[in-house]
């Protein structure tokens, strides 16, 4: 005799997201175009943050209106705290409360150890790691008032490899784990999820720009993981879409990899 099955409580729904809106941190490029379309695609109303990428912003949101959802770009630099205070008012006053804050932006300082100074090591921290802090401290008081919300943050499996040349940026992404896994703590009896996703080697058009010194040869990347194929954007996407949905609910302060299991933690 067969034993039914219980249902899990979960709401599930075509779109998930319906309803809610996202602002994505550097969703102009890369991995934030990736996951403003994949957000879109779920439901949610999407703002675009950016830096002067305004023709890819609003490719992005072409693609962010065509799913019938609706979406702005806007323009902040993250370093200006009054420019993070100015983008919260602006995406709330043209969508509406944000339910989600997918923290991407940042920079990809390449420095060796003996020529990293103290401008070079505060600017990395700043533009990787306290730009983050800056857009939660400005938007998580609205979800704690509304009590639901949900926080991700884009790390680097570089948090825990390490990498030479990388040291500023390792280290403010390994910081950026654990202000996830404190502010998880913080939020969390207010309905707030809050994680982290860490990306491995993702294919993106950003790479082709890097000196030929610093490239990693794809086979060589490849042959370290587990799944022999190089990431993508939207695999990214489909783990951050996961984590903002009702399914993660009972997910806050995880730090979850995204790598083709190059490093297994």
């Amino acid at each position: 005799m067969m034993t039914a099955l219980v249902p899990l409580d979960l709401p599930i729904t075509v779109l998930p997201l319906q309803g809610r809106v996202a602002l994505v941190t550097g969703g102009a490029t890369g991995i934030g175009a990736a996951i403003s379309r994949a957000l879109a695609a779920a439901g949610a109303g999407i703002a675009v943050n950016h830096l002067a990428r305004i023709t890819q912003a609003r490719t992005v949101l072409g693609d962010v209106r065509r799913e019938g959802r609706a979406g702005i770009e806007v323009n902040a630099d993250l370093t200006d705290p009054g420019a993070v205070a100015a983008l919260t008012s602006q995406v709330e006053s043209e969508l509406g409360p944000i339910d989600i804050l997918v923290n991407n932006a940042g920079a990809y300082p390449r420095t060796p150890w003996d020529q990293l100074g103290e401008e070079e090591w505060a600017r990395a921290i700043d533009s990787n790691l306290t730009i983050h802090y800056r857009t939660c401290h400005a938007i998580t008081p609205g979800m704690v008032a509304r009590r639901w919300g949900r926080v991700i943050n884009i790390g680097s499996v570089n948090a825990r490899a390490g990498r030479p040349g990388l040291t500023a940026y390792s280290t403010a992404k390994a910081g950026l784990i654990g202000f996830t896994r404190s502010l998880a703590r913080e939020l969390g009896p207010a309905g707030i999820c809050v994680n982290t996703v860490l990306p491995g080697a993702i294919q993106v058009e950003a790479e082709n720009h890097l000196p030929a010194r610093h490239r990693t040869r794809p086979e060589d990347q490849i042959s370290r993981q587990c799944v022999r194929r190089r990431g993508r954007p939207e695999d990214v996407a489909a783990a951050t879409v996961f984590l903002a949905g009702p399914s993660a609910s009972f997910i806050t302060g995880q730090s979850l990899h995204v790598d083709g299991g190059w490093l297994l933690h």
